[in-house]
């Protein structure tokens, strides 16, 4: 059973259906390896740095993997995501039901029933699903899975700040070729645990501290974002909101309790999260995980608030696709989720971040708002064919997230206008076409912008990142029981842009309105209105002779450093409060 989620299982027959020499044909056809294909990879075959192998795992050993099943309609889902977000369309706001997500996606007979046969011709029975059918999960020996899936070859690794276990295979597999038209990748197999990338700067000099500010804190946030001691969740609302955590770290509910005793003193709260969806772990609070719950509760005060921690925690899980499994099963859910979370789109197969947007697509059908962090490098770089590029970051370059970057106070001890912070990422995916939401904001960053890198760097037509911003840089946080000062990443702005708009949220539900949903199509005609536009810096990148380490620049209306800018929220709020 998964974790947090009410899993549907399978009903495998206790016998073969089909005359058991079939199956052994079946099998053979598998070990012949003449009819199989190569998929993509789900995920990065490269072992990351610090990660250590221990040798070949036990054959007998139980793995989790999560096979995604082919879905249907994809094109009519897309087409109904648009009609829900759009304002103009007569369909906005009447958003499908889980039960309306799973009658149009789920895959077809002939591919349950292929996939079905596929396992049990390998003694594979311990399977669940989701609502949507479009995943299944399987619990195997490592001797099913390595004959399964070709070429496989699971081993034992530790690395990570917490000196992490995992299963994994640094090598690809391949699946019958019968199968092609049914599977679009296997997951479990190669990603490993992603690292935290927030910082904790160096406390700037000032003389003397009269007047002015040491850090930001949830004052500070209300301060800059105009919002009143009265801005702050009802407590009778069905409202919800939701932070996702895949980094193995967990917060404390006396660290919550602390930091608004704190820092909670002139708002309304609460002092306690509502649902912890996944383990929590008894060891050391983390950092991030400790800045993610603090301030989307103090910035959308008073709200219920949901905390998916690393759900899936064994070591042969992925917590990401975990995640993505409970959205397929569950009827209910928060209306808000902000996750910290990314990987470079060049690490990953174009089928599994093609699946993966298709997960995004039935949130954004259902009404609900995802926001990611822009990510923490800048523009990124890499070299290719020996050139370098920027390097766009996933899901924050997916058309169907609300991707949020970061900025700066122009002055660090005064609540004074946002610039730039240098670390807000930002860019152009090189797999997904521009959404024709953004078309005309786009393009008119690419026709007026005075400091465009050379067009060698990023590809122009791509979707363009991130879409607004909030203050990244020198926050406070409580973690284990010590307040922490200048903790710094989009890891921050993220929750605080998502805790406005759940109150947002708050006062649409209270007057009989949907929720926001999907925010991008709305966000772009609104054309910046509700938001400060940051027009102030510029986002770091290749350090090498040709960009001297400097990406794109922000500059009137949107960019790919700040999107629109930072919230002004009793604007923000009117813009937003209707239809």
């Amino acid at each position: 059973m998964l974790e947090g989620g009410n899993t549907m299982t399978i009903q495998l027959p206790q016998k073969p259906t089909c005359h058991p020499y079939r199956l052994l044909w079946f099998l053979a056809l598998i070990l012949s390896g003449k009819c199989s294909y190569s998929p993509e990879p789900d995920q990065q075959r490269t072992i990351p740095p610090g990660w250590v192998s221990l040798g070949r795992a036990d054959p007998e050993e139980k793995l989790s993997l999560t096979f995604a099943l082919r879905q249907q309609n994809l094109e009519r889902l897309s087409e109904l995501v648009q009609a829900v977000s759009d304002p103009s369309s007569p369909h906005y706001g009447k958003y499908l039901t889980l039960e309306d997500v799973a009658e149009l996606v789920r895959p077809s007979p002939l591919t349950l029933l292929t996939v079905q046969k596929w396992l049990l011709a390998a003694g594979v029975w311990s399977c669940h699903s989701v609502t949507t059918q479009d995943f299944l999960t399987c619990w195997l020996s490592v001797r099913q899975a390595e004959l399964l899936l070709s070429g496989a070859e699971f081993h034992h690794y530790v690395g990570g700040p917490a000196k992490t276990h995992v299963v994994r295979s640094p090598h690809s597999y391949q699946l019958p070729q019968g199968l092609a038209p049914h599977v679009d990748f296997v997951g479990g197999l190669h990603r490993f645990p992603p690292t935290s990338s927030l910082r904790q700067r160096p406390e700037p000099q000032v003389a003397g501290h009269m007047g002015l500010h040491l850090g930001v804190t949830p004052s500070v946030i209300r301060e800059r974002y105009n919002l009143s001691a009265q801005d702050v969740g009802s407590g009778t609302s069905n409202n919800s909101q939701a932070c996702a955590q895949f980094l193995e770290q967990y917060f404390h509910g006396s660290d919550l309790a602390e930091f608004m005793h704190l820092f909670g003193s002139n708002f309304a709260h609460q002092a306690s999260v509502a649902r912890v969806i996944g383990q929590q772990g008894r060891g050391r609070a983390g950092i991030e995980a400790s800045l993610d719950v603090q301030y989307l509760m103090s910035a959308g005060a008073n709200i219920s608030t949901w905390v998916y921690s690393s759900p899936g925690r064994h070591e042969g899980q992925e917590p990401f696709l975990q995640w993505l499994l409970l959205l397929s099963n569950e009827s209910v859910l928060p209306h808000v989720h902000t996750v910290s979370y990314g990987d470079d789109e060049d690490s990953l197969s174009s089928t599994y971040i093609q699946r993966v947007n298709t997960e995004f697509m039935k949130a954004a059908a259902r009404g609900l708002t995802l926001l990611f962090a822009s990510g923490d490098s800048g523009a990124g770089c890499w070299s290719t064919s020996g050139r370098h590029k920027f390097r766009p970051s996933f899901p924050a370059s997916s058309p169907y997230v609300t991707t949020v970057g970061g900025t700066s106070f122009q002055n660090p001890f005064l609540v004074t206008n946002e610039i730039v912070d240098f670390i807000s990422g930002g860019g152009f995916s090189n797999v997904f076409p521009r959404p024709s939401y953004q078309e005309e904001a786009v393009a008119q960053f690419l026709s007026s912008s005075p400091h465009l890198p050379p067009s060698s760097y990023y590809n122009a037509s791509g979707r363009a990142y991130p879409d607004v911003a909030a203050l990244s840089d020198g926050y406070w946080v409580v973690s284990n029981s010590v307040p922490i000062p200048w903790v710094s990443g989009t890891s921050a702005s993220t929750p605080v842009f998502g805790g406005l708009l759940s109150l947002i949220n708050e006062h649409r539900i209270l007057s009989g309105r949907p929720p926001l949903g999907f925010l991008n199509p709305r966000l772009y005609q609104q054309h910046g209105e509700g938001l400060f536009d940051v027009t102030h810096g510029c986002h770091e990148s290749c350090l090498n002779e040709e960009v001297e380490g400097q990406g794109f620049c922000s500059g009137p209306g949107w960019d790919p450093v700040t999107g629109w800018g930072t919230p002004n929220f009793p604007a923000l709020l009117k813009i937003l409060l209707n239809p």
